[in-house]
């Protein structure tokens, strides 16, 4: 197992998102073991989309508590994730997970696809 990085956070959780997690973590029944895997893929309007889901530790991964939450990224995804925030939006208009993301040069109208 990795050592867990707690002096280094490469992303932030908003208070809103960490409640809506941890409500989600607690509606599902998600076990202990998992963490919350913050990554990003191929595809999407623009060229990646943001992976965001609980999920068990896999090979290669690099593992941070952030806000006290268990988080796993892989190394090769923190380039395109350095600094980012996750926010929890609740309004008439849009209403669930925003990713805030300086290393993005271009977003889609959705907000889940970027390229960098």
């Amino acid at each position: 197992m990795s050592e867990v990085k707690t002096d280094l956070q490469p992303i932030q959780l908003t208070e809103g998102a960490l409640r809506q997690l941890l409500r989600i973590k607690s509606e599902e029944n998600i076990p202990d073991d998992h963490g919350l895997r913050v990554g990003v893929k191929g595809g999407g309007c623009t060229g990646f989309t943001y992976v965001l889901g609980f999920d068990v530790q896999k090979d290669g991964d690099t593992i941070y508590e952030i806000n006290g939450m268990k988080v796993f990224m892989q190394k090769a995804h923190a380039i395109y994730l350095l600094g980012m925030e996750i926010d929890w939006l609740e309004g008439l208009n849009n209403r669930g997970f925003s990713f805030n993301n300086p290393n993005a040069k271009e977003t889609c109208g959705c907000g889940t696809s970027f390229s960098a």
